[in-house]
């Protein structure tokens, strides 16, 4: 997920103007759970303060995870908080309340797991299973016994904690929920679940959240809305044009003359406008896009500013998928439309642009006129060198 990740733990990725955590926890609430232990380790702060600030409705307690990695080493730093029978969910995959609710109910009172048939089993943890019981997992297999993902919801008792201490550390040095699974009862679901692997992946999770989600249209001025709106206080819409759906956060601005289209989440005290175009993206809080910009398929992180006539290209002349460069080596995103995935704190000046599928780090500078043909690591500054004639 880098470079969103180099600023934030994954949790705190926005999707539809909140936070993963801020959906797993609410559709808990949903499930009528009412006691939660959030597990944190990288940049825990933002969590622990993000969590106390926003109100959930839930008793939220801290655990702080030590030296050791993986999901069996995380579970372990809620020891000391858990109850007698406990459910564990990760916090960077959406699930509906309906399979937490399934896992509840058919708990056995030992262990059990949720499992959802995939059409990519080498994307997940794929799970065995005989009459019912899980007999092994493997993760992302070349060769999957079923198309069983393990969509990490789970119900124990305190007799995991004694399972874990026997767990020996994975290929890559972690201590793996996984490898304690066997013999747990499996509940097969049918209900909504997604994992994000990539950043692109929060497009889709976006979208189908949006759509559920209820029209609360706001503060709306000269404007045309051919779809939804989802506003939060203090939010505007002026002299503007709205087609799909878009979700606008506290304090933003939209207008004037600003084109949304497709499915768009807008952070809080952003602004856009000044004739500038937002497809099908994805804005964390704090982002000013204000004169002639177009932003399209694209994740862009808090306190980016793009300069008067940015372009964000989003499709190659061939019409093939944008494949992206990632710190393990090109990897196909399967869309057609992707633009840039770009870290918090970057400043775009006039008549810059960058090419799909780019990545650009945080804090990175990228001057008027340049063209990001190339990823850009955090702090970078990309500037034109230009020569002028003077003729007569």
């Amino acid at each position: 997920m880098r470079p969103l990740t180099y600023t934030r733990p994954k949790a705190m990725l926005q999707v539809a103007g909140k936070p993963l955590i801020w959906h797993v926890l609410s559709n808990l609430r949903k499930a009528r759970i009412r006691e939660a232990v959030v597990v944190v380790k990288y940049r825990k702060e933002q969590v622990i303060e993000y969590l106390n600030r926003e109100s959930l409705r839930m008793s939220i307690e801290f655990a702080v995870q030590g030296e050791r990695h993986g999901t069996a080493a995380a579970i372990e730093a809620a020891k000391e908080k858990a109850g007698e029978d406990f459910l564990v969910v990760a916090a960077d995959n959406i699930s509906d309340a309906e399979i937490y609710r399934d896992v509840i109910e058919k708990y056995d009172g030992r262990k059990a797991v949720a499992l959802k048939k995939t059409d990519e089993p080498h994307r997940y943890g794929i799970g065995e299973v005989r009459e019912g019981v899980l007999v092994g997992m493997e993760e992302k297999p070349e060769r999957p016994k079923s198309n069983l993902a393990n969509i990490s919801v789970y119900a124990f008792n305190r007799g995991i904690f004694e399972e874990i201490k026997k767990l020996a550390p994975s290929p890559r040095g972690e201590y793996e929920i996984t490898d304690a699974l066997k013999g747990a009862h499996v509940v097969e679901t049918e209900d909504f679940w997604m994992d994000v692997g990539y950043p692109w992946h929060l497009f889709r999770l976006n979208e189908c959240l949006l759509d559920r989600m209820e029209a609360n249209a706001g503060t709306v001025e000269n404007s045309t809305v051919k779809g939804k709106l989802i506003m939060e206080e203090g939010a505007k819409v002026v002299d503007s044009y709205v087609e799909g759906c878009a979700y606008i956060g506290a304090g933003s601005v939209v207008g004037p003359h600003t084109l949304l289209k497709g499915h768009n989440s807008i952070g809080r005290n952003c602004e856009v406008g000044g004739s500038s175009t937002l497809k099908n993206s994805i804005l964390f809080d704090n982002v000013k896009a204000k004169h002639l910009s177009y932003i399209g398929d694209s994740v862009v992180g808090e306190g980016v500013n793009f300069g008067s006539g940015t372009q964000i290209a989003n499709y190659r002349f061939d019409a093939g998928n944008v494949n992206v460069l990632t710190d393990r080596g090109w990897v196909n995103s399967g869309r057609k439309k992707l633009g840039a995935i770009i870290g918090d704190n970057v400043k775009f000046g006039v008549l810059s642009c960058t090419m799909p599928g780019k990545l650009i780090g945080n804090d990175c500078w990228v001057g008027s006129s340049a063209v990001v043909n190339r990823n850009m690591r955090g702090g970078q500054k990309l500037f034109v060198k230009q020569e002028q004639a003077m003729v007569g």
